[in-house]
């Protein structure tokens, strides 16, 4: 079996569905969730659900199955992921499944900003559980700045303490077709993949491919990383992650998110979807 944890969430339903495209049987495809109600329309297609929920390590007991291909998606509960992680790689190792695939962050242990810490801590406990794993580090994906265009565009500014840092991001159904791709393909136990976009672009590119896309006057500015927390919190952004974002910037403006191996587009066998287009996407929907 194939399974997919996390399967209701944005990453998760986009890697269920593209198995499916790839013509993988709905029943050789188990989806664990937390909600059962969340995930009817996958158990309507004749997936298998594993009702599982990694704060509780007792419920994992089930979810996993000796020669399972396994996708272990990080989780968002920023501080409590190393724990619940670590209830995964236990359930799998007791299963004794095939392969455990992680959904990290590009650049591994070379990741020097706080939201890499948990991951570089599962990657660790993964290593030193002897399961056959594929680490899949996840650059940025296009969707984290896309999400934010209405405001980009109703405030004509892209805000940032990035300086001139560059981000070779790409869209979360290109790292979900590289996650199907070490699902249903062979060669990939113990192997690292740095996934990354194809492209490497600027704020300030950014702000001007909105800008020429929308016909509005879009401007980057550059503030101190003070500032710039000071006016995600009074944009009422919890601080702790507001903290976050400030020193994900800080390392943009490092260069730790502008790594362009190759790896991405290799696995999934064709280019990376241009930002551009995410934009354009995404400014339909605003």
């Amino acid at each position: 079996m194939i399974v997919v944890t996390g399967a209701t969430g944005q990453l998760g339903r986009l890697v269920v569905e593209q198995l499916l495209d790839a013509q993988v049987p709905a029943e050789r495809i188990a989806a664990v969730v937390r909600d059962k109600d969340k995930a009817a329309d996958l158990a309507a297609r004749g997936i298998e659900l594993r009702i599982a929920d990694y704060s509780a390590p007792e419920t994992l007991a089930g979810a996993f199955g000796a020669g399972d291909r396994v996708l272990l998606i990080s989780g968002s509960e920023i501080g409590q992921r190393v724990a619940q992680h670590r209830a995964v790689i236990d359930a799998a190792k007791a299963a004794g499944v095939a392969l455990l695939a992680y959904t990290g962050v590009l650049g591994g242990p070379a990741a020097d900003f706080r939201l890499a810490d948990e991951h570089k801590e599962t990657e660790r406990a993964i290593l030193d559980s002897g399961l056959p794993y594929t680490f899949l580090r996840n650059g940025w994906y296009h969707e984290n700045h896309t999400a934010q265009l209405a405001p980009v565009v109703e405030h004509g500014a892209v805000l940032a303490n990035a300086g001139e840092g560059r981000i070779a991001s790409a869209a979360r159904a290109d790292y979900a077709a590289a996650a199907v791709a070490v699902l249903t393909g062979e060669g990939h136990e113990n192997r690292t993949y740095e996934l990354s976009g194809d492209e490497a672009w600027s704020f300030a590119e950014w702000a001007a491919e909105v800008a020429r896309q929308t016909g509005k006057e879009i401007a980057y500015r550059n503030v101190p990383a003070e500032q710039h927390l000071a006016v995600l919190t009074g944009a009422g952004v919890p601080e702790p992650m507001a903290e976050i974002l400030v020193d994900v910037d800080a390392a943009v403006e490092r260069g730790r998110l502008a790594g362009r191996s190759g790896d991405l587009s290799r696995l999934i066998g064709r280019p990376t979807t241009p930002v551009a287009e995410a934009i354009a996407a995404a400014l339909r929907t605003v």
